[in-house]
């Protein structure tokens, strides 16, 4: 099948897959239009934990695409070597106290992938990573990784979208919620909220937990697992900690301007209620514990703050691996769902902007494609 060459593109969603595809496109010529139903990283974007990392196990070429993911955020650092908003000073995790402690095998896999790892004991760790409670490490030792780093997506974003408006790209953020327009098996434009239609070549769906739901609208399934999640943004402290903290009971990662930002599966499953309509209550005493289990692991056991909360849907597909690329029964509406956003963010947009220029497959997305979850 030749593929027609495109000169417009339309994007749903303004997170980080959204903006970061609508900048490489429009550094290839094209005129793309992003369309969001909010502000910018109104999101999942605004409620990441955004570790830059491939720590741990998973398939080898997610591991992959991770790394050339965190490749270009290395590229970026350079080019911006005193931006407060992305940083590579490590991660550190460990393990609970028992059966379940993995630490050792996943040392080991690390290694076997030359994944930079070291392993450290809970007297080494002190020496080796400033600003944690060491006495909190449990004896297996934990995991330092030199290598990962954190970056603050809307920040991020905000970068992007500079270079996307210095290229012609338009946003649009006050027409309601889009939806993307099929006629006779071909993706033409998007609808936003009030009826307006823009017509473009090609449709990306960029609009993380809702990208199920919306692309069984034209018919294709895609595998969907997103539980809700839970962010605390901290008050700003003066505290040593520079790398990001993954711990049994507490994720803590470092954040502009002195703040932290905080998560843990437990305390989005205990202390969130979602209601039919979608709204949420948050259980307070479900985050005061979760600022007490950061303090718990933080040098000096400081006292935390709330800035702000978010809740929402965590992108994660069905089989936990990313959704990348064209719906091959609709012709040039292309998909971007995935966990991992900040890590994969730079390079999904380059890989999808890729595909949608071209017509072609990226050979690093091949098991990645939306098709799978149909064929299965």
């Amino acid at each position: 099948m030749t593929h027609n060459p495109i000169s417009s593109a339309v994007i749903i969603g303004a997170g980080i897959f959204g903006v970061s595809t609508g900048v490489q496109l429009a550094r290839r010529g094209i005129k793309v239009t992003i369309l969001n139903d909010g502000p910018p990283a109104n999101g999942a974007s605004g409620r990441s934990l955004s570790w830059l990392n491939s720590a741990r196990k998973r398939s080898e070429p997610y591991h992959r695409l991770r790394m050339a993911g965190i490749d270009r955020y290395r590229t970026l650092a350079a080019q911006n070597p005193h931006a407060e908003w992305l940083r590579f000073d490590g991660g550190l995790t460990w393990d609970a106290d028992d059966e379940r402690n993995e630490i050792d095998a996943a040392y080991h896999h690390e290694v076997s992938l030359a994944y930079d790892a070291q392993r450290l004991s809970p007297a080494e760790v002190a020496r080796v990573v400033p600003g944690l409670d060491a006495g909190q490490i449990t004896p297996q030792g934990a995991i330092f990784n030199p290598g990962e780093g954190w970056v603050d997506l809307p920040t991020l974003i905000g970068v992007l979208l500079e270079e996307f408006f210095a290229l012609g790209g338009v946003l649009v953020t006050d027409q309601g919620a889009a939806r993307a327009v099929i006629e006779g098996g071909r993706a033409i434009g998007a609808e936003t909220g009030n009826g307006f239609l823009h017509q473009a070549d090609a449709v990306v769906l960029a609009t993380g937990p809702a990208v199920p739901k919306m692309a069984a609208e034209s018919g294709q399934t895609i595998g969907d697992g997103t539980p809700i999640a839970l962010l605390v943004q901290t008050r700003p402290l003066v505290h040593p900690l520079r790398a990001v903290l993954n711990t049994p009971r507490v994720a803590v990662r470092p954040a502009p301007g002195g703040t932290f930002s905080l998560d843990a599966d437990w305390a989005a499953d205990e202390g969130v209620k979602v209601h039919a309509d979608g709204s949420y209550d948050i259980d307070d005493g479900v985050i005061a514990e979760l600022l007490a289990e950061a303090s718990k692991v933080m040098e000096g056991n400081p006292q935390l703050e709330v800035a702000s909360i978010g809740v929402g849907g965590k992108p994660i597909p069905g089989d936990g691996e990313p959704v990348v690329g064209a719906i091959k029964s609709i012709q040039g509406y292309y998909v971007a769902f995935s966990h991992s956003g900040a890590t994969l963010g730079l390079i999904v947009g380059e890989l999808l902007a890729f595909e949608v220029v071209t017509g072609g497959e990226h050979p690093m997305l091949a098991t990645f494609r939306p098709e799978r979850f149909s064929l299965s």
